[in-house]
């Protein structure tokens, strides 16, 4: 006779009743309350599960002792009482109530010529009054780890906190915040493997990886002689192939510092799809964030690209513009426009100046289309303080302002990659590090089959957020007038100002055009004039057909380090041979409650433009809508 229920921790609900004048109780049966010292009822199994879930019976079998004790100890914190064990070794188990004078007692026994274990003598009942408090002697931190398994597989995020009293509730046992924590972390390394077993097979990983995901790559860097983790990095080839045929030249670096129990930082570059999705090309992780890890980064980087840079626009580089971000791009980027992310220009000018006029106008200079507009901008600003000459000097306008910054930036001003990796170092820091790059791999292939489905959809020429913006340009060239000079010169003529548009070059004086990658409303009505269809006239990263080229390969899975196979031989790139040991970086998370840093939502939000009256000269309106009279 086999019982399942004891391959697996026992989980039940517990309810209060407030019977009173019961001095003892059988646990056979256990239809009394039990009382504790300050006699208040202890919670007792609610009636959903049925208490001979927990009975047990002479025959029984168990696959071997260790699931033995387990189920005793499962039926004692169930039916509150204390086990104590008698003997217990590799033939037999004996077992019997702690309290003295309770004749409940079990003893099993091993099967002769099988592995299992059978109960062979059972006294079922109790005399005993049970646990009278809700510290189980039972609940161990073996115990709580089997409990909350499921759960943390679910969610590695499932905080002690969270654990001890979720097992108040559903077992009415009290376990410690440090007991919580320990079980968390067992079940974290049963489930995931130990931290350290991490770093070891990042070797073996990286090859499966490459074996897998052909053209991909994949590398793992160890330092010192005791081979401690350095340097790591991964790029899939369906990224690659994604960014170099079809994704804007345009690449946003940014980091995620990992508060686990080695630390570390995450490093990524991104791009932008033609739907303005974000489009992550390569992830690392190293011991430090330091100059010197951001040079090899981008070096891996320009090695990745290769010779196709050749063959690409001038890159677009967004960052903080760190110095030693900055060294590493002019060193392996020469050519590319590097400039700064506007939520970072923008919190640094306001927690310098702390004036909400001041920023509003400094905003307004932000977005101004040309340099005209932006001096103007700033004669307002040097009218309210001259500390703003200064800042300037400290944050050139060439590497952020509009008008000024010469690379293409789409309509992107801020690193939305930032985003991406508070979330992945939130989600996965705890986890080990093949577990974390697994985490990621599993939402690149969720994201590249979700998106290839998308545009197998589409039927439009360009992707919806491109023909939003174009329908909205040509619903504003209505009410232009179009004066054509020759058979690709206009002049459209508004009440506000006069533009000229090329649509051989495709440039508008307005520079949206050249800015944003699409048809400006003035491009428009030259278009139309003309009898151009004005989708046809976007870049052509903004096309469906560039959509599909994107997410056109897949990523494959990697299979379970059970089967994966570690060959003796050197991994590309100069990176640590795979039956070297690579163990954690020296790094360690110092002890003590680690400092947080709250990053609300809306900070990764582009910031609200602040729209300014160009009649009245007042915020919070535009020209069409002021009332001022005429």
């Amino acid at each position: 006779m086999s019982c399942s229920v004891y391959n697996t921790p026992v989980e039940t609900s517990f309810n209060v009743r407030q019977d009173e004048g019961l001095e003892s109780c059988d646990t056979s049966a256990l239809s009394a309350d039990i009382f504790m010292e300050d006699h208040s009822l202890v919670p007792v199994p609610d009636d959903s599960l049925s208490l001979t879930d927990y009975a047990l019976a002479i025959g029984q079998e168990f696959p071997d002792v260790e699931t033995c004790r387990r189920a005793l100890k499962d039926v004692a914190i169930a039916m509150h009482f204390d086990l104590r064990i008698v003997k217990s070794d590799r033939s037999r188990f004996i077992a019997k109530c702690s309290k003295e004078g309770c004749p409940w007692r079990v003893h099993v026994a091993k099967c002769p010529g099988v592995p299992t274990f059978t109960i062979r003598t059972l006294h079922g009942e109790h005399t005993c009054e049970g646990v009278r408090h809700l510290h189980h002697q039972q609940a161990s931190v073996g115990w709580v780890a089997r409990s909350v398994e499921a759960r943390v597989r679910d969610n590695p995020r499932y905080k002690p906190k969270e654990i001890l009293q979720d097992i108040r509730d559903q077992h009415g046992v009290a376990v410690s915040y440090m007991q919580a924590w320990r079980g968390k972390e067992r079940s974290m390394a049963a489930l995931h493997g130990t931290l350290e077993e991490g770093y070891r097979l990042l070797p073996a990983y990286c090859e499966q990886i490459r074996k897998n995901n052909p053209g991909s790559i994949a590398s793992v860097f160890a330092s010192g002689q005791e081979n401690c983790f350095q340097r790591l990095f991964v790029s899939y080839r369906a990224s690659i192939y994604g960014f170099i045929h079809a994704c804007r030249p345009l690449l946003e670096l940014d980091k995620a510092h990992l508060k686990g129990k080695y630390l570390g930082t995450l490093l990524c570059a991104a791009s932008v799809d033609a739907d303005d999705a974000l489009f992550p090309l390569a992830i690392a992780i190293v011991d430090v964030e330091s100059d010197e890890n951001w040079m090899w980064f981008m070096s891996e980087l320009r090695k990745l690209l290769g010779v196709n840079t050749d063959n690409m626009p001038r890159l677009t580089i967004l960052s903080e513009r760190q110095k030693g971000i900055v060294e590493a791009v002019e060193t392996h980027f020469p050519s590319a426009f590097h400039g700064f992310c506007l939520r970072y220009v923008s919190e640094n000018f306001r927690d310098t100046f702390k004036n909400t006029k001041l920023v509003n106008i400094f905003w307004n200079a932000v977005y101004a289309l040309t340099a005209v507009e932006f001096e103007s901008k700033i004669a307002e600003m040097m009218e309210i303080s001259q500390d703003v000459i200064p800042w300037f000097q400290h944050f050139p306008p060439q590497l952020w302002a509009v008008a000024y910054f010469e690379g293409v930036r789409f309509g992107h001003f801020t690193l939305g990659v930032t985003e991406l990796l508070y979330n992945w170092a939130l989600e996965c820091h705890e986890l080990p590090i093949v577990q974390m790059m697994e985490h990621i791999r599993h939402q690149l292939a969720s994201w590249f089959n979700d998106r290839r489905d998308m545009g197998m959809r589409l039927t439009s020429i360009l992707v919806p957020s491109a023909e939003k913006r174009i329908l909205e340009a040509i619903a504003d060239a209505r009410c232009y007038q179009v004066l054509r000079a020759n058979e690709v010169e206009f002049e459209i003529v508004s009440t506000e100002r006069t533009n000229i548009v090329d649509i051989r070059t495709r440039v508008c004086s307005c520079r949206r055009w050249h800015i944003y990658g699409l048809p400006c409303a003035h491009a428009a009505a030259a278009l139309i004039s003309c009898g151009h269809n004005v989708p046809l006239f976007a870049e052509p990263c903004f096309t469906v057909a560039s959509y599909r080229e994107t997410y056109s390969q897949m990523i494959h899975p990697i299979p379970d380090k059970s089967l994966w196979n570690e060959p003796s031989e050197g991994t590309e790139g100069g990176s640590a041979k795979v039956d070297i040991t690579i163990r954690p970086p020296k790094t360690r998370r110092p002890p003590g409650r680690p400092k947080k840093k709250v990053l609300r939502v809306e900070n990764f939000k582009r910031p609200k433009r602040v729209v300014q009256c160009g009649r009245c000269h007042m915020l919070g309106h535009s020209q069409k809508k002021c009332t001022l009279p005429i």
